[in-house]
């Protein structure tokens, strides 16, 4: 284990050691004077801020931007919701039932919409579609794709992020699987932890400036506000900004618990030189009691070293065959 893992190590031990000491305040304080016909409070730590800490599943069956059937509508009827549920059941199912190693067993959609019922988990802009690509967009992904399929072995660094295991993106939405967080708190910073392979946030709260050095998840300081954790990142190194976007981009994430078992997550990324506006999603977390297990990404990572084997064969060959 190298010096870097090491410390984190150690950090996140600090963390859970801090969290476990102020739990019994915490609840404490959350249970104090509370009967059973008085409305629920937020539960707080033992130094009085919003208890987000646990294991939080974020899978939803709402679409992230509206299907076209539901243009120009927000909510759906109770009668479209379980038309729209029903449907794609039939359709996970169906993909379940493929013979690809791709399907089956490990892949966790969501089987229910949003409890409001929204058509997508887009909420802004209006039109719950995300916006469009600037020019400057449209042209980078036409370079990245290009440049792939001129050298789609010659090197790791050909590959894209998600399958070097370097990153899935941060914030994540919900996916196809690993779609749970889990939040650890101490008074002076919160850890984000994500399922998928092995990224996790340490987030100052401190108000201490930014370094400014380029980061795979974006250099992350984060407030209170009001009863809401604002997380905002910035810095992302080059080619791993919030879906596609330039290491420019500005993250706004809130949390805001909102019931014993929910927190509202909001996302809004901004970045001109990709989108032509802002954006912003919702969607809930849910608590869970189940455990987050490691997901190892790059231990074994057998499809990445096969390319590049066999990029050096075919290469060996053709230098064979001109000789």
């Amino acid at each position: 284990m190298g010096r870097s893992a090491l410390v984190f190590g150690f950090r996140i031990a600090a963390v859970l050691v801090v969290c476990a000491l102020s739990a019994p305040g915490a609840a404490a304080q959350a249970g104090a004077g509370v009967g059973a016909d008085e409305p629920w409070q937020v539960p707080r730590t033992g130094w009085g801020a919003p208890d987000l800490q646990g294991v939080w599943d974020y899978r939803t069956m709402t679409p992230l931007e509206r299907p076209r059937e539901f243009a120009g509508k927000a909510v759906m009827s109770e009668e479209e919701a379980a038309a729209f549920t029903a449907r794609t059941l039939e359709e996970q199912a169906d993909y379940d039932r493929a013979p690809s190693v791709h399907a089956k067993w490990w892949l966790d959609y969501g089987k229910e919409l949003t409890e409001d019922l929204r058509t997508s988990l887009v909420v802004d802009p209006p039109d719950g579609r995300v916006p469009a690509l600037t020019d400057e967009a449209r042209r980078r992904n036409a370079e990245r794709s290009a440049r792939r399929r001129a050298h789609p072995a010659d090197g790791a660094d050909y590959r894209g992020n998600t399958e070097r295991c370097l990153s899935f993106g941060t914030p994540r939405l919900p996916g196809a699987y690993n779609n749970n967080y889990q939040i650890l708190q101490t008074p002076d910073q919160v850890v984000i932890v994500s399922e998928m392979i092995h990224d996790a946030r340490i987030v100052p709260l401190d108000g201490r400036p930014r370094a400014g050095l380029p980061q795979w998840h974006g250099e992350a300081r984060g407030r209170w506000e009001g009863d809401t954790l604002v997380v905002e990142s910035t810095h992302y190194r080059d080619g791993a900004g919030f879906r596609g976007s330039t290491g420019a981009v500005r993250v706004i994430e809130r949390f805001t618990r909102v019931g014993p078992d929910t927190v509202r997550y909001e996302i809004t990324a901004d970045d001109p030189s990709t989108w032509v506006a802002p954006w912003t999603v919702m969607f809930p977390l849910k608590k869970t009691d189940q455990a987050m297990y490691e997901y190892a990404c790059h231990e074994g990572n057998y499809g990445l070293a096969n390319i590049l084997r066999n990029a050096r064969l075919e290469e060996a060959a053709a230098r064979a065959g001109t000789q």
